[in-house]
């Protein structure tokens, strides 16, 4: 792919650094030509000194032929004005914005661009990591109709099949952390104790399908 990094801070350097690194064409583009320093001697790709949003700068960077765009510079309105622009001036097909704003992130995502709102994401990390189920979404599709999301089982769950629980709870487990490892289940997988569940399900059926998944299992709770 041809991927266009707006933004040559820790995080943009390090998804240009990883980008090339799988073979990917990478261009950098920032303002300020002393953090290009970032990317380090073995960079294979190209940078650009310049503002992400301008359109020259762009074209600059070849933007017209461009299979992704990641705007992960420090500012919110930055990231996501360049974000419409490679998407809505020239169709870039793989658009992503990095934005601080949890409010805004949600905005974007309904006008059909991905967002990594960076607050929540590293909030969720450190709830998950000191043993507590995070309650909102871990991800989402653009449209935010469909998520992903981990719940919390009742122990009366276990020995259940993924099925049985999707059919209980309208929500089909994604994948299993079982014993520090990940699983993906097949529908006659059982759950097992100490397991952590991640559902895929619409959003607006979240809230039912971790209800119904902290209670025990009762026949005719899934509609």
């Amino acid at each position: 792919m041809r991927v266009i990094i707006m933004g040559c801070g820790r995080v943009g350097a390090g998804l240009a650094t990883a980008m090339s690194q799988r073979g990917h064409h990478v261009v950098v583009i920032d303002r300020d030509e002393t953090s290009f320093a970032r990317l380090g001697g073995d960079f294979a790709g190209t940078t650009v000194r310049g503002v992400g949003f301008d359109r020259e700068i762009l074209i600059e960077a070849g933007i017209q032929t461009a299979d992704a765009f990641a705007a992960v510079s420090s500012g919110d309105n930055s990231n996501i004005i360049s974000a419409r622009v490679a998407r809505e001036t020239f169709g870039v097909p793989r658009v992503v914005a990095r934005i601080y704003d949890a409010k805004r992130a949600a905005v974007y995502e309904r006008l059909g661009i991905p967002t990594v709102a960076t607050v929540p994401w590293t909030t969720e990390r450190f709830i998950t990591m000191l043993g507590e189920t995070p309650q909102s979404a871990l991800w989402s599709d653009p449209s935010g109709a469909l998520v992903i999301a981990q719940v919390a089982l009742h122990e009366e769950w276990c020995g259940i099949s993924c099925a049985k629980f999707q059919e209980l709870t309208g929500a089909r487990v994604a994948f299993l952390h079982r014993l520090g490892a990940p699983v993906l289940p097949e529908p006659r997988s059982v759950l097992q104790a100490e397991d952590t569940v991640f559902v895929a399900t619409l959003a607006s059926r979240l809230d039912h399908a971790r209800a119904t998944a902290a209670l025990p299992p009762i026949e005719g709770d899934g509609e």
